[in-house]
C-alpha cells in the first residue's frame, strides 16, 4: 500500500491477499482464482493491478489478456516511482537505465508473434532477425549510450571526491530504509531544504552539505536514496554511482524509523544492501533510532533507555530535535580526534614545513605577502604536534 500511495495519480480502490500454494508458470494463479479476480476488477472498474512480488513476462502478458487491465509487479512499480521522483540529469539517466534493463527482459510481453523478417534481396534472402531480437538490439544500443553518459558522471564524482579529500572534513553518510526520516534529519541539522515528505523514495538525488558540530569539528553530511526490501537488481546497478558516496564515507549513520512495526526487518534489509554494495565492515557506524516522537510515552522511554545502554545507538526525533545533542557527541567520538582551525605564518625559507602541510592535505587556504605565507589549516592535535617537531 505504501508503494502504491507513493505514486501520484493512483487511486487505490482495494487490496487483497491471495494465497498461492503453487505459482502457475503461465498465469501465476489458478483458473478459478483468475476468474474470481476478473469479476472483482470488472465490478470495481479497475484499470491497473499491482502485484507485490515478481511476475514473469509471460505471466504478465497472460494476466493482462485475461483481466483486460494493465499490470505492474513490485519492480515495475518502484521504477515508476523512481521515474516520477528523478530531478537531476544523473537521476534521470539512472532511472532510464534501470527501466531499459527491466524492459529488455520483458520483450515477450509486447510480441506474441515470432515470425521472421526476410533478409537479403529477392527470393534468395535468408531469414532475418526476429522482432524481439531487433528490439533487444535497439535497447542495448540505448543502454550503451546511457552507460557512456553515466561514466562521465562517475568520473565527475571521482573528481569531486578527490577535491573533498584535500579538505580535511570527514564524510558522514546517512543511509536507511526509505521514509525513515533521513532527509528530515538532514534538513534539521544542516538548514538545507531537501524535499522531505512522508512517502517512499522522496529522495533520489544525493545531496551534500557542510555541517559544523557543537565541538567546532566540520563534517560533510551526505543524504542518499532510501533502501527497500527486494530492491530490484536493476536499480542497485543503476544507482551504484550515487551510492558510491557511502563507500567513501568515514562514518555511516543508519537511520531507522523506530516507530515502524517492522523496523527490525527494515534494518536487516539495509545491512544486506550495504553488504552487497561492498561497504567495508570496518567503517564506523551509528544507529539512529528516529521518530521516537511517534511513540507513546512508555514506548518512547523504553527505546531511549535501550539506546542509552550503548554508544552505537542514539534515539532521536528529527522533527522535535530530541536527542540531537547526544548524537552530535556520538559523531564526534566515532570520528576520533577533534579538529581545530588555526592560521600559521611561514617565512619563505620554511618551504619544508609548507610542503609537509600540503602533504597532509590540511591546508584550507593560503595567502602570500612580502614576509612569506599565511596558511589556514584544520588539523588534529596529533598533526599539530608533528608540525611543531619539524
Amino acid at each position: 500500500m505504501a508503494l502504491a500511495d507513493a505514486l501520484p495519480g493512483l487511486e487505490v480502490v482495494g487490496k487483497d491477499i491471495v494465497g498461492l500454494p503453487k505459482p502457475q508458470p503461465g498465469h501465476l494463479f489458478g483458473s478459478g482464482k483468475i476468474e474470481e479476480l476478473r469479476q472483482k476488477f470488472e465490478a470495481a472498474e479497475v484499470e491497473l493491478v499491482l502485484i507485490d512480488g515478481p511476475v514473469t513476462p509471460v505471466q504478465q502478458r497472460n494476466l493482462e489478456k485475461a483481466w483486460g487491465v494493465k499490470i505492474l509487479d513490485r519492480t515495475g512499480l518502484i521504477l515508476e516511482i523512481f521515474s516520477d521522483r528523478a530531478r537531476t540529469r544523473e537521476g534521470v539517466l539512472q532511472v532510464e537505465m534501470a527501466a531499459l534493463s527491466y524492459q529488455r527482459t520483458r520483450l515477450v510481453r509486447a510480441w506474441t508473434h515470432l515470425e521472421r523478417q526476410r533478409g537479403g534481396l529477392g527470393f534468395v534472402g535468408g531469414p532475418g532477425e526476429t522482432q524481439i531480437e531487433a528490439d533487444r538490439r535497439a535497447i542495448d544500443d540505448q543502454l550503451n549510450r546511457i552507460r557512456r553518459q553515466l561514466d562521465k558522471v562517475v568520473k565527475t564524482r571521482e573528481l569531486h571526491r578527490a577535491a573533498r579529500a584535500k579538505v580535511p572534513y570527514p564524510i558522514v553518510a546517512l543511509v536507511g530504509y526509505t521514509n525513515a526520516g533521513k532527509s528530515t534529519l538532514f534538513n534539521r541539522v544542516t538548514g538545507a531544504n531537501v524535499m522531505a515528505k512522508d512517502m517512499l523514495f522522496a529522495t533520489l538525488d544525493p545531496t551534500m552539505r557542510q555541517l559544523e558540530l557543537p565541538s567546532g569539528r566540520k563534517v560533510i553530511l551526505s543524504d542518499t536514496v532510501g533502501f527497500i526490501s527486494s530492491l530490484p537488481t536493476q536499480l542497485v546497478a543503476a544507482f551504484r554511482a550515487t551510492l558510491e558516496e557511502v563507500l567513501g564515507a568515514d562514518l555511516i549513520l543508519h537511520v531507522r524509523d523506530i516507530s515502524a512495526d517492522n523496523t527490525d526487518a527494515q534494518a536487516k534489509d539495509v545491512e544486506t544492501i550495504l553488504a552487497s554494495l561492498g561497504v567495508d565492515e570496518d567503517t564506523p557506524r551509528l544507529e539512529v533510532w528516529n521518530k521516537i516522537d511517534l511513540l507513546d510515552d512508555d514506548a518512547r522511554e523504553g527505546r531511549v533507555t535501550e539506546a542509552d545502554r550503548t554508544d552505537a545507538i542514539h534515539a532521536i526525533s528529527a522533527v522535535t530535535g530530541q536527542g540531537l545533542d547526544a548524537l552530535y557527541d556520538g559523531i564526534d567520538t566515532a570520528l576520533g580526534e577533534p579538529l581545530t582551525t588555526e592560521v600559521l605564518a611561514l617565512a619563505y625559507s620554511d618551504g619544508r614545513k609548507r610542503a609537509w602541510l600540503f602533504g597532509e592535505a590540511i591546508v584550507d587556504s593560503e595567502d602570500q605577502d612580502e614576509d612569506g605565507w599565511k596558511l589556514t589549516v584544520t588539523w588534529t592535535a596529533r598533526q599539530a604536534a608533528q608540525y611543531a617537531a619539524l
